[in-house]
């Protein structure tokens, strides 16, 4: 492409479109390229688009693309209802058409066939894609781009289009592959074989798949480790594990003595599966060699060329980009969950009592956050309990979690003072020696009292309610002594509330991540944690804290939670 295509896509701004990927997927198309919503008005456009219609984005956002673009072959409006691309359109179907005409904007016709197919990316629902591109006329002065042998042009722009979409917008390597899989086969081949480079560069066969019929078959056989790739071997797929070359192979090419284990492999290979062309690519990402892409024909007929291999390559090259973006996503979330289990802590064993605790991070973020548990024993031989909640799921929240808990921690121990007292000296401590910006938390005291009972005592520092449920099934959210959250600067004075716990209850600290649900309001889940913990009352404590988790927790929640539940002894 001339150097004005590389130019940003000229994509509107909604409220939740995500501009950088439509972005890569718009200029990555080599020809004329829009986006329409469900109205058919013009969303996104490429700069292909300008340079062959002369129409800039503010001649189309939000205008009927039908209405502005679409002529027959004199330069006339088409009417509506002998436009073949508006009946798909209106059927959210792909179609495809040989022979239209676009107008430019100087008034011009410009021949150009197109294809149309629902456009599925976050944010853009219900839109519609459209490619075009120009005939070979001598009105236009665009060459066209040259044609793979495997694919028309317009199916091999719609197929690197559906490769960008799907492959960029999981963060799973497992799923990336999945998809990648089910893009290229059968459509380019009836076998694909992908090669990875792991760790200490280790090569690892991941893939072997076959279409049969409609279905895939898995070759776990055929997958495992490979030996090293050699460093100057002439062999394809030694060439493209090092990012050397896409390259053309056929059983012939292995025959030969074998000049390293890969290439013992590869004849295993073809013998296993009678493949008999291969196109083989390698799969990189910016900054390395991931693996190699292998498509294989065994019972297709006729052989892969030279011109097959372009297609191949970009689609190894759009798979390297998301491969990379996934195992960086995941590498980060290893380490982050190693952190978040260094940071939670154990939980002291107290005669007498039962207590249990859970965290589930963020399903979307970094496998750590800022909702934490902790319970300890006092200096006066009670027991300390606290739940909390840094705002924030994400290293950053996590390292001020960590300065939260174990400045409360320091104060209780040190302080013999009621909980109230403690959390405003943390929260003046907070505002000046920490990075947290606002926290909730509650922070109880729980001690044995007269005849075997347990009292508790408590503060609320802006958090939502502990839960008591009798052994019986009465459940009852406990709101006194709450306060201001953490963080604000407001000096207002703190209070405690005390409550005895009776025998078998239960009592259930959590973090609002439990109850919180997009387009519901807090009480409708502090309703449903009552309904379901009081069903759950008569279940052992590790049970009723799973159970509860799997029910309660919203299917759309996008935070962590932490929660902690302590159990009353019965009487005997």
């Amino acid at each position: 492409m001339a150097g004005s295509e590389h130019s940003e896509t000229r994509d509107k701004q909604r409220p939740g479109a995500p501009a950088t990927p439509l972005t890569q997927v718009l200029e990555a198309l080599r020809t004329g390229a829009y986006v329409v919503d469900e109205q058919g008005r013009v969303i996104a456009m490429n700069s292909r688009t300008e340079k062959l219609l002369g129409w800039t984005p503010e001649d189309l956002f939000g205008h009927d693309a039908h209405d502005l673009l679409h002529r027959d072959a004199h330069g006339q409006p088409l009417p509506r209802t002998q436009c073949r691309m508006r009946q798909a359109f209106h059927a959210a179907r792909p179609a495809q058409a040989q022979e239209d005409h676009f107008a430019r904007r100087d008034g011009s016709v410009l021949p150009i066939s197109w294809l149309i197919t629902p456009f599925d990316l976050a944010g853009l629902e219900r839109s519609t894609l459209v490619i075009f591109h120009p005939q070979q006329t001598e009105e236009t002065d665009v060459p066209p781009e040259p044609a793979s042998a495997l694919l028309p042009e317009l199916e091999r722009l719609a197929l690197l289009a559906a490769t960008t979409t799907q492959l960029t917008s999981t963060l799973d390597v497992d799923e990336a592959l999945r998809r990648l899989v089910t893009l290229v086969v059968p459509r380019l081949a009836d076998w694909v074989i992908i090669d990875l480079i792991a760790e200490r560069d280790e090569v690892w066969r991941t893939v072997v798949v076959e279409a049969d019929g409609v279905s895939l078959v898995r070759h776990d056989e055929l997958q495992g480790p490979m030996p090293p790739v050699p460093e100057e071997s002439p062999m394809p797929l030694s060439r493209a594990l090092r990012g050397v070359a896409s390259t053309l192979a056929g059983p012939q090419t292995y025959q030969g003595p074998p000049d390293s284990g890969i290439a013992v492999e590869q004849r295993r290979l073809f013998d296993a599966t009678g493949i008999h062309s291969a196109a083989i690519a390698p799969i990189r990402s910016t900054r390395a060699v991931l693996g190699a892409l292998t498509l294989g024909r065994a019972g297709q007929p006729g052989d892969y060329n030279p011109a097959d291999l372009p297609l191949i390559e970009d689609i190894a090259r759009r798979a390297g980009l998301a491969l990379d973006n996934a195992r960086l996503y995941q590498r980060q979330r290893k380490v982050a969950e190693t952190m978040q289990n260094h940071l939670l802590p154990q939980m002291p064993r107290v005669p007498g009592l039962q207590m249990t605790v859970r965290y589930l991070p963020a399903p979307d973020a970094s496998q750590v956050g800022g909702d934490w548990y902790d319970a300890f024993s006092l200096s006066d031989g009670s027991t300390a309990l606290a739940v909390g909640d840094v705002v924030g799921h994400d290293l950053e929240a996590a390292a001020g979690m960590a300065q939260v808990r174990n400045m409360l921690r320091a104060y209780a121990w040190a302080l013999q003072e009621p909980p109230s007292r403690i959390v405003d000296r943390l929260d003046e401590a907070v505002m000046h020696i920490t990075d947290v910006a606002m926290a909730t938390l509650i922070l109880a005291k729980v001690e044995e009292a007269d005849e075997g009972r347990w009292k508790l005592t408590w503060t609320n520092a802006g958090h939502p309610p502990p839960l008591l449920i009798s052994h019986d099934g009465l459940a009852e959210y406990l709101t006194d002594g709450h306060g201001i959250l953490l963080g604000t600067g407001a000096r207002r004075p703190r209070s405690d509330a005390t409550a005895l716990l009776p025998p078998g209850s239960t009592l259930l600290l959590y973090t609002d991540g439990l109850i919180e649900e997009p387009g519901h309001s807090l009480d409708d889940g502090l309703h449903r944690l009552r309904q379901h913990a009081a069903a759950l009352a008569h279940r052992p404590l590790a049970s009723f804290t799973d159970q509860l988790l799997r029910r309660v927790r919203p299917a759309a929640n996008d935070d962590d939670v932490a929660l902690l539940a302590l159990r009353a002894p019965t009487r005997h």
